[in-house]
């Protein structure tokens, strides 16, 4: 389940996710790489909710290719878990952009970490598998992003 949110700072989705068997380690606590597989779920899910799906991002030839990431953690949730992953633009630079995700519990309050990601907006120059190009994101997107219309 997801929900879109405009807040002040920008436009803000939010995916709910269970922590299941495979998210863990030997300990039953997430096992840190679940984390960033979350991270590139909710950017995608993000721009899906821009208007810029996936099917639609294949037929434009457009990408979203990932060329930095970090994490915090600040708590540790265990199987079973429910989870909320809130994203959001954080900087819109003229090709690259940062997305800001948050990791809270449940109930939206308490903070387990903490992650970015900076992509950079790309068209393959012949369809997938040929080079990528960096472009300037295109103006409307950039409005949604900004929480704009």
């Amino acid at each position: 389940m997801a929900e879109i949110q405009s807040a002040a700072g920008g436009f803000t989705t939010r995916m709910q996710r269970t922590v299941e068997w495979g998210d863990c380690d030997p300990a039953g606590i997430i096992f840190y790489p679940t984390y960033y597989r979350w991270m590139d779920a909710a950017s995608w899910h993000l721009f899906a909710q821009a208007g810029y799906t996936a099917a639609r991002m294949r037929a434009e030839h457009l990408s979203l290719p990932l060329v930095h990431t970090e994490c915090s953690f600040v708590r540790s949730p265990t199987f079973g878990e429910r989870c909320i992953v809130e994203s959001c633009v954080e900087r819109l630079g003229g090709k690259s952009f940062t997305v800001r995700h948050r990791f809270l519990d449940a109930d939206g309050v308490q903070e387990l970490a903490s992650g970015r990601e900076t992509r950079v907006w790309c068209r393959y120059e012949a369809g997938p598998g040929t080079p990528l190009r960096g472009e300037a994101l295109p103006q409307a997107l950039r409005a949604r992003l900004a929480g704009g219309a």
